[in-house]
């Protein structure tokens, strides 16, 4: 490494961030990039440490540790602590098709399986990645690669999140004419409409998709598959189809419903005014935003957003990203109180002995929204171990109350703890509590079958010659992205089940593969 000390002569440095009370006045990004020197320096704590555990994916108890995208961190590091910033940008190109989306959003896979972080702070390898391809937009760097020859095959991509920018990317880069149908107005998928504006302002991804154009790739927005264009006609217009809808089935609550007199109606939860999915609110918060409303929570009440929280008591069930992203998103609207319910027990501040490095940390994680709550609100809004057990509406159906319930795994199963229910003030309920597998309608329209998971079920490329391996790569045997149906390919969450940005891009990548071995018999 250019400064074999480095890891000793430099401490950690994040990122600075605006001040909770003056960052929840707008929806903008809070997070300030450091000098270049100073980022210089947080690239030189990466260690000559042999066996780089940050770019494995290793699977170690059951959870991944290391990036799934296999990014050559030590030598992008080494060539940033150099000023060498055009290299370093083109090794992390090498294997990242999206930076700017990683570097933002992704929990950093990375730096949790960091040699740094084994007794000590890891490297910054998230900030690290930000910086380089931010760097490279701001000085020209990030150019159109156009094909220069094209192979006259076609290729549609469903769905425009970051499993089907991925493909479109690589296939396109290829050769292959690709064409990217999303039935929203905008590209993105949760990038644009599920993930909030603070995290990741939305004209990072229209950047993006400027780029992609002028390399040849075409977007066809308010386009449904299955309802606007069916199935047969997708088909017959290109030479492979690649599925990358998503898992965007939520899980839902149970619960009986009650007038505020006691009285149990026959209303089902999703009926009830006030309650809302995670996914729903945050996107109703996007648009709303993007349509040009001011940046503050004052300009959301006064442009009358449907799901705003201003002057709400707000419960959000679920303490995974989404439900951390509405916290912060509700905060910002203006809300009265916020709560969190989370049914899984508090995890430990610190690693437990039987958690040990290299694996995934099973630790409490206090993300930039609890941070925010903690200061605004004066404690943790976090309560473990509970859920909602009864909604309390009034005449007109609208959220007043909720009765919560402590709950506590037993023989394997999860059930309520006696004595322990508790009536919470109400008005919005975002149930943040995940997904269940993919919408039907499209698996449907392409009579596909599904797991037991709710995602489409795929397997290898069976090459002629009996071969399983992808060409070449060894180490992705495990991945399998062909459909029982001939020139359907699935990709991203739709294939996998519910997961993160950078498993999406992965399986972009993996499925672009073998889409392009099906075309050509091979592939680069």
């Amino acid at each position: 490494m250019g400064k074999a000390t480095g890891f000793m002569d430099y401490g950690r440095k994040e990122m600075k961030e605006v001040p909770v009370r003056e960052r929840v006045k707008s929806f903008a990004e809070f997070r300030l990039p450091l000098k270049e020197e100073a980022r210089r320096e947080q690239a030189a704590r990466c260690m000559d440490c042999g066996v780089p555990f940050c770019q494995s994916a290793m699977k170690l108890s059951g959870m991944v540790t290391g990036c799934p995208l296999h990014n050559l961190i030590p030598e992008w590091n080494d060539a940033l602590y150099a000023g060498q910033y055009a290299h370093a940008l083109t090794r992390l190109l090498k294997t990242s098709s999206f930076p700017e989306f990683t570097g933002r959003v992704c929990p950093a896979l990375c730096e949790k399986a960091c040699m740094c972080g084994q007794y000590g702070d890891p490297v910054s390898v998230h900030d690290n990645e930000l910086f380089l391809i931010e760097y490279g937009f701001t000085h020209g760097l990030m150019k159109p690669r156009i094909p220069k020859i094209r192979s006259g095959k076609t290729v549609a991509v469903v769905g425009s999140g970051p499993a089907g920018l991925a493909a479109a990317d690589a296939l396109n880069r290829r050769g292959h004419r690709v064409t990217v149908y999303e039935r929203e107005d905008r590209i993105g998928g949760l990038l644009m409409y599920g993930i909030p504006n603070m995290k990741l302002d939305k004209e990072v991804i229209l950047r993006r998709q400027r780029l992609m154009e002028e390399e040849g790739v075409i977007f066809r927005t308010g386009v449904d598959i299955g309802k606007d264009l069916s199935a047969e006609e997708l088909l017959a217009s290109c030479d492979a189809v690649i599925l990358a809808c998503g898992a965007k089935k939520p899980r839902g609550l149970k619960g009986a419903v009650k007038t505020l007199k006691g009285a149990e109606t026959e209303l089902h939860p999703d009926a009830v005014k006030g309650i809302y999915y995670a996914v729903d609110f945050l996107k109703s918060t996007t648009k709303d935003l993007l349509k040009g409303a001011e940046r503050s929570a004052d300009a959301l009440h006064e442009a009358g957003i449907t799901k705003s929280a201003k002057g709400k008591h707000v419960i959000v069930v679920g303490g995974g990203d989404t439900g951390n992203d509405c916290i912060g998103t509700v905060i910002r609207e203006g809300c009265a109180s916020v709560t969190a319910l989370e049914m899984m027990p508090e995890p430990p501040a610190e690693r437990l002995p039987s958690n040990p490095w290299p694996e995934w940390p099973k630790v409490k994680k206090t993300d930039y929204a609890h941070a925010e709550a903690i200061e605004l609100f004066g404690k943790d809004v976090r309560i473990y171990e509970t859920t909602v057990k009864e909604f309390y509406v009034d005449r007109k159906n609208e959220l007043k109350k909720v009765k919560t319930v402590k709950v506590a795994f037993r023989d394997g199963s999860l059930s309520e703890v006696p004595g322990t229910e508790q009536v919470l003030p109400c008005d919005l309920l975002l149930i943040a509590a995940g997904f269940v597998g993919c919408e039907d309608y499209t698996a449907d329209a392409f009579g596909l079958k599904k797991t037991a998971r709710g995602a489409v079920e795929a397997h290898k490329l069976v090459r002629p010659s009996g071969d399983f391996e992808a060409f070449g790569h060894k180490d992705h045997a495990d991945f399998g992205c062909q459909t029982d149906i001939d020139k359907v390919f699935a990709a991203g969450d739709m294939r996998r089940g519910q997961s993160l940005v950078v498993w999406a891009i992965t399986e972009g990548r993996e499925c672009a593969r073998e889409v392009d071995e099906y075309l050509m018999g091979y592939t680069i």
